[in-house]
């Protein structure tokens, strides 16, 4: 393995699991259902971000670029699996933080998400043309 996977991937994966684990600890109110939901939802974020990025290898990127049309691993069933990802691991933040503001974020954030989903979407047709569009009609989101 190296530098840059672990750099990419493991390294991620770890400061994600250890914030989540002092969020479920410390974050006020009873450690009833709704935190270890909240637990098991930002947990299953983190895995989705980390797999995610782990299968588009150095295709990863902030900005919208067509460098390769990655359509295998997760991207098989999802396009935008780091998006989606992302937001599971708010809205679970959210139920164990147990912060009316939190729900104002997430609201922000969906959009926001959608979006730069729109934006990869056209970046990547322009590109990749017809073989995108049969890619797009076969996943989800």
């Amino acid at each position: 393995m190296d530098f840059a996977t672990i750099r990419r991937v493991w390294l991620p994966l770890i400061i994600a699991s250890v914030a989540t684990g002092y969020i479920f600890k410390t974050a006020p109110g009873p450690h009833d259902w709704m935190r270890w939901l909240g637990l098991v939802l930002a947990l299953i974020g983190i895995a989705g971000v980390i797999l995610s990025r782990y299968t588009l290898g150095r295709s990863f990127s902030i900005v919208p670029k067509a460098t390769a049309l990655v359509t295998t691993g997760i991207y098989s069933k999802i396009r935008n699996p780091i998006c989606v990802s992302g937001t599971f691991f708010i809205a679970g933040a959210v139920l164990m933080l147990r912060r009316p503001e939190g729900l104002l974020l997430l609201m922000i954030v969906i959009p926001l998400q959608i979006f730069r989903a729109r934006r990869e979407a056209a970046v990547l047709e322009a590109k990749f043309g017809d073989e995108y569009r049969e890619y797009r009609r076969r996943t989800w989101f």
